[in-house]
């Protein structure tokens, strides 16, 4: 129990040593008698992974990779249970003493041990696109069916989930749920220059410090794409009803508009422990180490329409979430070939949007009402997308 009488949640962090994790341990240390990390996983990077385990004393940890684990035995002192491969990571997802898993792994990895979690009767905190917008039928499903909350952690869907926290009203009063986008580097950059982007352009987001597929993401507004599908699961409201909206001081981080012409917006500084501690600490709201906004300091708020034409993921994105089925999944398995593409310059910054399109367009839609249905499309998908980057007119 924490000082004031209320229980400590009893948290497995997978992607402990990614943005999102470091994160996550930086909102643990704040509110130690909240918050308690009872296991941690690394896809990789045992150095780090190591040393977060020393800090917090949890007594499990899992490696993705395989081939890392005598390193990370070495690293660990003694009594540390350490879990390996796919395998290990349900296993962590699935610690009987946990309360919450967060996950926070890229890709597709993620799926697995998040559904695990779920029918193990743990709330799911979701920091990873992937679960939703690949399998959100499925997750959403067997979440209502273990009686689990999934708790949104990206920073958007924490504003909403802030703004809807309470509302009594259900979907039927809800008009529109609007992202805000900051819009990335090339805001302003007209679009016949886009194809001499540069992968360090890309990179260099104005707002945000993060991982380099969720920046190219940004850059491409394909991040937004994925938080529109996301939200159509998260919240239970059409495609037809999220909006995109670009609001470069990332300030506002999402806002839900009502049948009465009402808005509610949910306002921070660009930090994303703001949402993470939310999602931990939900139903209640803390006092932590954040710093809060300032009012004087900001000078003004900016909002404007996306760029179609020029940026049209959100559009490929209304179309996988409104024919749904497979789609979404194909959608995501596209871009992530497609950004890997870029980043190794094989293909122009606009040719991530032209593999993906293809890579749809190609597509037969198919139910995805179970996992391996989903996996099997997004295999397709990468395999379709790699031949896609190869194509001359696509690049």
């Amino acid at each position: 129990m924490g000082d004031d009488g209320l229980k400590r949640k009893r948290v497995v962090l997978l992607g402990a040593t990614g943005s999102i994790g470091c994160s996550t341990l930086e909102v643990a240390r704040q509110l130690p008698e909240r918050i308690e990390l009872v296991g941690l996983s690394a896809n990789g990077n045992v150095e780090r992974l190591a040393a977060q385990a020393r800090e917090t004393g949890v007594r499990h940890v899992a490696v993705a990779d395989p081939s890392k684990e005598a390193e990370l035995r070495q690293r660990l002192p003694e009594g540390i249970e350490v879990h390996v491969g796919d395998e290990g990571l349900v296993e962590l997802a699935t610690l009987a003493e946990a309360d919450v898993v967060l996950v926070a792994i890229v890709g597709t990895a993620g799926l697995h041990p998040a559904l695990a979690a779920i029918e193990s009767g743990k709330d799911l905190a979701v920091a990873s696109k992937e679960i939703l917008v690949m399998a959100g039928e499925v997750v959403t499903a067997a979440a209502e069916r273990h009686g689990v909350r999934l708790l949104p952690v990206d920073s958007e869907h924490n504003a909403i989930f802030q703004c809807l926290d309470g509302h009594r009203g259900g979907d039927a009063e809800v008009s529109r749920l609007i992202l805000t986008a900051s819009g990335g580097p090339f805001r302003r950059t007209p679009g016949d220059e886009l194809e001499g982007v540069s992968v360090e352009q890309a990179l260099n987001h104005p707002t945000w410090d993060m991982g380099r597929k969720i920046t190219i993401d940004s850059a491409t507004l394909f991040n937004k794409g994925l938080e529109m599908i996301e939200a159509r699961w998260l919240f239970g409201i059409g495609m037809d009803r999220i909006d995109v909206v670009v609001h470069p001081q990332s300030i506002i981080h999402s806002m839900v508009e009502f049948i009465d012409g009402s808005v509610l917006a949910q306002l921070s500084r660009t930090d994303m422990c703001f949402p993470i501690q939310y999602a931990l600490t939900w139903p209640e709201r803390v006092r932590g180490g954040l710093e809060p906004l300032d009012f004087t300091e900001l000078a003004k708020l900016d909002f404007e329409p996306p760029r179609h034409d020029d940026f049209p993921a959100p559009g490929l994105a209304r179309r996988a979430g409104l024919e749904g089925g497979t789609l979404p999944a194909v959608f995501n398995a596209a871009n992530e070939v497609a950004v890997d593409a870029f980043v190794d310059r094989q293909i122009s910054f606009p040719g991530i949007w032209r593999v993906v399109e293809r890579v749809m367009d190609r597509h037969v839609l198919a139910g995805a009402s179970s996992l391996e249905v989903v996996i099997e499309a997004d295999a397709w998908a990468r395999c379709q997308a790699a031949e896609a980057c190869r194509d001359e007119s696509c690049r």
